[in-house]
């Protein structure tokens, strides 16, 4: 169970990456956003998905802030922070969550398909981790669910 107070600023860093996941999703690429807040709750990164820009499949916008995060702070412990992504993320970004050792992260919708906090795995809580992290599903999950929904209604893959 988490305080008002709590909600109120996971609910506010969900705004900031649903923002660069529309911006993400208005160049063409799948709308996901992510940032990483501190321990002092200020933002260190924020990034949308790149991969089609970039033509990098491992340019997930929670791949980018992990980085851009440690390239900044130059040091890949990120112990004191807490990753928001408007999409529970996948094994690759998961296993990066893992080994940057966040202190905990916060995402929007669920993903039956690939997700790996909740849905389809739970990779911080494995056997096979060297590190586990607090998860926060839901929040802003309509909002972030409807978000997808409606590019792919718009931007059908083959």
């Amino acid at each position: 169970m988490i305080t008002q107070a709590e909600y109120r600023r996971h609910y506010h860093w969900m705004q900031k990456a649903i923002a660069l996941a529309k911006v993400a999703g208005q160049s063409g690429e799948i709308p996901v956003g992510a940032v990483i807040v501190d321990g002092k709750n200020q933002c260190l990164a924020q990034s949308g998905n790149r991969k089609e820009k970039t033509q990098d499949p491992t340019a997930h916008a929670e791949m980018l802030v992990i980085r851009a995060a440690s390239q900044m702070r130059q040091d890949w412990h990120l112990q004191d922070c807490t990753l928001y992504v408007t999409l529970e993320p996948c094994p690759m970004c998961a296993g990066a969550m893992i080994h940057s050792r966040l202190k905990q992260v916060v995402y929007g919708a669920d993903d039956p398909k690939t997700g790996a906090l909740r849905s389809m795995a739970n990779f911080p809580d494995a056997p096979f981790s060297n590190h586990s992290f607090p998860v926060l599903g839901g929040i802003a999950a309509m909002e972030c669910r409807q978000l997808l929904q409606n590019w792919f209604q718009h931007n059908c893959r083959p």
